[in-house]
């Protein structure tokens, strides 16, 4: 819901980091590939129920994730050849590799937390349950879409290697309940509860969406 106003504004600021990022040693892939790190031991410290350290490593772990767009496409840039448009240079594979990335963080960190918040507070895995279910309706529907889309030429294009449909839960949203989770673990069965509905409702968007576009 807020990553279109919010994209524009941090765009600034995330190019500039990838800027100064820009060394020969760091490449978009591992930014990727820390970012799947940090997102796993995240995961893990709130299994083990450290609360602060595993919400500084989901938070860096979403910056590693927000970073690594803009310096694969500087990176582009600077190698494209006089007439040659950037997106030529790029064959998927960093694309294919944050979107996979993604998905393990994000289902790990679900996982992390339940049996953090379990253990400690006695929370009820049902919720968490509930918004893995919903994680995999609105994976499989926008990766069904962007993979069609391309096919039949109905491509989104915002600048990600692939088609995103746009929804009431996005990734702003989620580093939000995520963080939450992180901060309030006593309330996180709760929280999960609510988030399971709304990202639901936001699956419920991009099938509708995704149906009304194709046809």
């Amino acid at each position: 819901m807020f990553d279109s106003r919010l994209r524009p504004l941090l765009a600034p600021a995330l190019n500039r980091t990838a800027a100064i990022l820009d060394v020969p040693w760091i490449s978009p892939n591992r930014l990727t590939g820390a970012n799947l790190v940090l997102g796993l031991a995240s995961a893990g410290l709130a299994a083990a129920q450290l609360w602060a350290p595993a919400l500084i490593a989901w938070l860096l772990c979403r910056l590693a994730d927000g970073i690594d767009g803009p310096l694969a496409r500087r990176r582009a840039t600077q190698a494209a050849r006089p007439g040659q448009a950037p997106a030529a240079l790029d064959g998927g594979q960093g694309g294919f590799w944050d979107i996979a990335a993604d998905f393990v963080v994000y289902g790990a960190t679900v996982v992390g937390v339940a049996v953090g918040a379990t253990a400690a507070f006695g929370a009820p895995w049902l919720p968490f349950l509930l918004v893995l279910f919903a994680y995999y309706i609105n994976g499989s529907v926008f990766l069904a879409f962007s993979s069609i889309a391309e096919k039949t030429g109905r491509t989104i294009d915002d600048g990600r290697s692939l088609s995103f449909l746009g929804g009431l839960a996005e990734g702003t949203e989620t580093v939000i309940v995520h963080s939450l989770w992180l901060i309030l673990p006593f309330l996180s069965w709760q929280i999960a509860l609510i988030w399971a509905f709304l990202v639901s409702v936001s699956a419920t968007q991009r099938i509708i969406a995704g149906y009304r576009i194709l046809g």
